[in-house]
């Protein structure tokens, strides 16, 4: 969340970076009338504190007893409007917590500006062309069910629309990639793996940003109040939830594959056809808790990780830099990849990397001491998918296919696909 004290020093500051995402800007002014309000009658309750303390030392040096019984009445109703002013105090107080909760993080300053996706950059295009066929390409949701790989029929029947069974080798293919991915996370780029829970308690989504802004497209088992998780950045961002972490230790990395579960009420109107937006997929994802300082050469870095698995890939891919009003709830500067698709001629997402900078640590209260004695400070967290499927299997079926229909598995995954070459 916002820092209450920014947004009482530069409210206007504030209300354009919110303009700026195509956000209500008004919130602002409510956060401060309501703020008014707690920091007003906290001035009261701390007067009535002082005088509680001075006449209670003063009402124990009087000698006389009637003197001192009256001077006792008066203080026992000031104890009782102390203890109303403090249950005022508490109430407006939560008031302002919960407004400050629904306000996203501030864009920074470089982010290209723009009310939605159509004002994204592309800062980066790898693949010197895109792939030319002398057969006519044609899409997952195709080639998977002729090659027995992707069945749609029974994943409805299973659980509904935007299910889907993987079989065979489109079962192996998908298994492979996140055993590779996390490999090479761990042996190459320094993370610690980890292995989570699928399923969170409420204040962790809150801590994440996931909460109140996107209830409605969450799983919720109402009965256990437990709720699956989005996305694995979701209980990494709470990894280390009310800790105070050494500042010599940071940055932590953090590598872990979920599964993850969303409603996808916000795809509405969207193209939902084969496996590229279901309510059920995996993701090998990327945290990092770091210096403020350093954050920004962190994002970088990131990002140039989740790039490595799609060179890899030998896939044609772009990068583009979001703009301020297709930025994430929690994020301040984000990069999208996206990996070339010619079956369904389209770039397809994989991989949204960003910095959240002390949005979540302030969330989740996840400080560091700068150094010994120092106050705490929050830090700054980052995620990045590296990468998520099932798009990248996809683009792996689209982009490896063959005139006879069978599709070639990249070399990079043959020791994970038990020597597979050809699915077909």
């Amino acid at each position: 969340m916002l820092d209450i004290t920014r947004i009482r020093q530069d409210p206007d500051i504030v209300k354009a970076a919110l303009a700026g995402r195509a956000e209500d800007p008004g919130v602002i002014d409510r956060i401060l009338a309501v703020d008014a309000q707690w920091r007003g009658i906290l001035t009261q309750l701390e007067e009535l504190r002082a005088e509680r303390n001075r006449v209670s030392k003063e009402i124990g040096r009087m000698k006389d007893a009637a003197q001192r019984e009256a001077r006792a009445a008066e203080m026992r109703a000031v104890r009782d409007r102390i203890s109303e002013l403090e249950n005022q105090v508490r109430q407006v107080e939560e008031e302002r917590e919960a407004l400050l909760l629904t306000v996203p993080n501030t864009p920074h300053p470089s982010a290209p500006v723009g009310p939605d996706e159509e004002h994204n950059v592309v800062v980066r295009v790898w693949g010197e062309e895109l792939p030319n066929y002398d057969f006519e390409a044609i899409p997952h949701w195709d080639l998977g069910p002729e090659l027995g790989i992707i069945d749609f029929e029974r994943g409805v029947k299973l659980a509904g629309s935007r299910f889907y069974v993987l079989a065979g080798a489109g079962a192996r293919l998908q298994r492979a990639l996140i055993a590779w991915m996390l490999d090479v996370h761990v042996r190459e780029h320094s993370y610690t793996e980890v292995y989570l829970p699928f399923v969170v308690k409420e204040e962790i989504l809150l801590g994440a940003g996931q909460l109140p802004k996107f209830a409605d497209n969450l799983y919720h088992d109402v009965e256990d109040d437990l709720w699956l998780v989005p996305t694995a950045e979701v209980p990494l961002t709470n990894l280390h939830r009310d800790e105070i972490l050494d500042a010599a230790a940071l940055p932590l990395r953090y590598v872990a594959y979920t599964a993850c579960f969303r409603r996808e009420k916000m795809s509405a109107g969207r193209d939902v056809r084969g496996i590229k937006r279901g309510h059920q997929f995996d993701k090998v994802e990327m945290y990092q808790f770091a210096l403020p300082e350093a954050s920004y050469d962190t994002l970088e870095e990131m990002l140039e990780h989740a790039l490595t698995i799609c060179r890899r890939l030998a896939i044609p891919y772009r990068v583009k830099e979001l703009c301020t009003g297709d930025l994430g709830f929690g994020a301040a500067k984000s990069y999208d990849v996206e990996l070339w698709a010619p079956g369904c001629g389209e770039w397809l997402e994989v991989s949204s990397v960003s910095n959240c900078e002390d949005f979540q640590g302030r969330r989740a209260n996840v400080r560091y001491r700068p150094e010994p004695g120092a106050r705490p400070q929050f830090v700054h967290t980052l995620n990045g998918s590296g990468l998520a499927l099932p798009r990248v299997v996809a683009a792996i079926l689209e982009n490896y296919q063959q005139a006879d229909g069978s599709v070639v598995v990249p070399a990079v995954l043959r020791p994970w696909m038990g020597g597979i070459e050809v699915i077909g």
